[in-house]
């Protein structure tokens, strides 16, 4: 899979894992040179509180378009270390 902002590749793996319909990307298949972490912070009350990131670097800016669980819930272990997109983000066959 993939996640494109602009026609630019954000992430590329073969091992995102699906939660909620949403491919939650290993955190060393991302570019972190084009993303940026921003105040925006979420609870979901199964996989506890999101940390939010824009991007940059990628054509035009993009607020909050991907967000990862840094300390996930025990119900939710397997997107510990994994970013997901949305905002904008294509997330495709790569």
């Amino acid at each position: 899979m993939r996640a494109v902002f602009n026609d630019v590749v954000l992430a590329d793996s073969t091992a995102t894992v699906v939660v909620e319909g949403n491919h939650y990307f290993p955190a060393d298949s991302v570019n972190w040179q084009l993303l940026e972490p921003t105040d925006t912070s979420t609870r979901c009350p199964w996989k506890g509180q999101a940390s939010y990131y824009s991007a940059k670097g990628a054509g035009q800016a993009g607020t909050d378009v991907a967000w990862t669980y840094l300390q996930p819930l025990p119900a939710a272990k397997e997107i510990t270390g994994h970013v997901a997109f949305w905002r904008g983000v294509r997330v495709e066959q790569s």
